[in-house]
């Protein structure tokens, strides 16, 4: 019978739920870089940044995941063959995560430039004036503020991110889209099974709506709206 497969499925659920958190923390590592380079006084990382979220968004996030997965398996394999090692399968699910936060790395990057260019540079100067480090005025006074004006960004990224995670089911890997069809081949109840994907996908979006809001609140204690 079709609840059978639940247990597989919710199986899935967690394998993707997995896959978004790592890849979050890939594309906020991504976003940081190019944010960083896009404001930077040195030209040729300017370029380079502008360059990277230029190209990345607009090719596909599928046509890049399967560059990716079969791409870096023939270049595991050239180096494999080159050095006489043993073969190397690539993983999908770490290749899932490093083509999903490199992806969406760019736009993460667009939203931290915009997010840092907001806060008052002469707060970051007055920071500085007190005495207190780089790395002391970046966590103290940058990143809270920084923060706060990049969240709306961040959370529809994430939001879209977590959707995204449904074409590593194209590589093979087993998150509950993959497990879903399968399923729907096996009892020929394709709609069904899909339908319970989208609740678990509306599920986890709504339980990631609640904590942003809170996020949200959080960073914006004392702060007037309207007066950003």
């Amino acid at each position: 019978m079709w609840y059978d497969y639940l247990g597989s499925i919710l199986e899935g659920a967690w394998l993707t739920l997995q896959l978004s958190v790592f890849s979050l923390f890939c594309a906020i590592f991504f976003g940081l870089l190019t944010a960083s380079a896009r404001l930077a006084p040195v030209a040729p990382l300017r370029w380079m940044s502008a360059t990277y979220t230029t190209v990345i968004r607009g090719i596909p996030d599928i046509v890049l995941m399967l560059l990716v997965f079969f791409g870096g398996q023939l270049l595991i394999n050239a180096l494999t063959n080159l050095f006489e090692l043993e073969p190397i399968e690539f993983n999908p699910f770490w290749a899932g995560i490093v083509t999903i936060g490199f992806i969406f790395g760019a736009y993460f990057g667009e939203t931290f430039r915009g997010a840092f260019m907001t806060v008052p540079r002469g707060q970051l100067e007055a920071g500085a004036a007190f005495g207190l480090s780089s790395l002391q005025v970046f966590r103290r006074i940058l990143m809270p503020q920084m923060l706060r004006f990049a969240l709306p960004g961040l959370a529809n990224n994430w939001l879209v991110l977590l959707k995204s995670t449904a074409i590593v089911s194209m590589i093979g890997l087993a998150d509950m889209t993959w497990l879903a069809d399968q399923a729907g081949r096996s009892t020929h109840q394709p709609f069904l099974f899909y339908m319970i994907v989208c609740l678990f996908y509306m599920l986890l979006s709504a339980i990631s709506g609640e904590c942003l809001r809170r996020m949200d609140v959080h960073y914006n204690q004392g702060v007037v709206r309207g007066e950003l």
